[in-house]
């Protein structure tokens, strides 16, 4: 089974009310986006659809980006696959559950303002790095993993292979305009596969 990452359960004192802030805030920006792309985006508009002050978003996020990037992750968080014992099946199981992520109402538009946004001047590269770096870090795990079982081949690159894997998803949603779907993550099953596989 693929889980998301688990959210710690020690919960201080004024807790619950900082997590319906957050929860309410990331909703309002995946909504906006949805509805009416980047370009509506502003944090006056996402203060008021979330029913929260401005002065509490700042705290929490201090740039646009921030906020842009919180939202991203709140939809596509980092995962966790168990060892299958075949690096196939493995990558079918992380791939399945971006495509499934991906399909959900207004993420398509989300991404490809993360993406636009961190073009924008201005933009702080490193922070688009490091969430970009958390989404992927599963994929490179089962090529590590893969390489040490020994149906990985060991001179596959792997940050290579990782930017494979991610990019045929978010470019067929994103550049292509059409939603990634099983028969999208089979053909990429198929050939990194065979692209990286110690078996024929």
């Amino acid at each position: 089974m693929v889980d998301e990452q688990a959210q710690g359960t020690r919960r201080g004192p004024g807790r619950p009310r900082q997590e319906h802030v957050t929860r309410a805030v990331l909703d309002a920006v995946v909504e906006l986006v949805a509805e009416s792309g980047m370009g509506a985006l502003t944090m006056d508009a996402v203060a008021a659809r979330a029913g929260v002050s401005k002065p509490a978003m700042y705290r929490r996020w201090p740039t646009k980006q921030d906020l842009v990037i919180a939202a991203a992750e709140s939809r596509i968080a980092p995962l966790t696959v168990p060892d299958m014992g075949d690096f196939r099946a493995e990558l079918r199981a992380v791939l399945t559950a971006r495509m499934e992520a991906y399909r959900r109402p207004g993420i398509d538009r989300l991404l490809a303002g993360v993406i636009g946004s961190a073009a924008e001047a201005g933009a702080e590269p490193g922070a688009y790095q490091e969430y970009t770096s958390r989404v992927m870090s599963e994929t490179r795990h089962l090529l590590e993993r893969g390489v040490e079982r020994g149906d990985v081949r060991p001179d596959v690159d792997v940050a290579d292979a990782a930017t494979l894997v991610a990019a045929a998803l978010v470019f067929r949603m994103v550049g292509e305009q059409r939603m990634p779907d099983a028969s999208l993550v089979e053909s990429v099953v198929d050939m990194v596969g065979r692209a990286v596989s110690t078996q024929p």
